[in-house]
């Protein structure tokens, strides 16, 4: 059995990637002790702030459907977005060649 190297500590998630960009894998992990579908409940999904325009009448109608349903607008307009980009994504799979 191979011995395995032990994985660096990493400053920031740019080192991270460069280290996993220039090194094998198999020398730190053994396959077959690999979780199938492993569960991340603390993982925090990196954000990115946007700036969009909208007409004022969008944002105030997003503003009452997001009060009617007691949650900040921003947030609604996260959940609407990404509802409706894997609406999209699912229909393009399904029409793909």
């Amino acid at each position: 059995m191979k011995k395995l190297k032990p994985i660096p500590k990493f400053k920031n998630e740019e080192e991270e990637t460069e280290f996993w960009a220039t090194h094998d894998s198999t020398d730190y992990f053994d396959i077959r002790k690999a979780s199938v579908n492993p569960s991340f409940p603390n993982l925090k999904l990196s954000t990115k702030t946007i700036t969009i325009r909208v007409p004022e009448s969008l944002l105030d109608s997003l503003k009452m459907i997001a009060n009617k349903k007691d949650v900040p607008y921003q947030s609604l307009v996260k959940m609407l977005l990404d509802e409706k980009v894997r609406e999209e994504f699912n229909r393009q799979v399904k029409h793909a060649p």
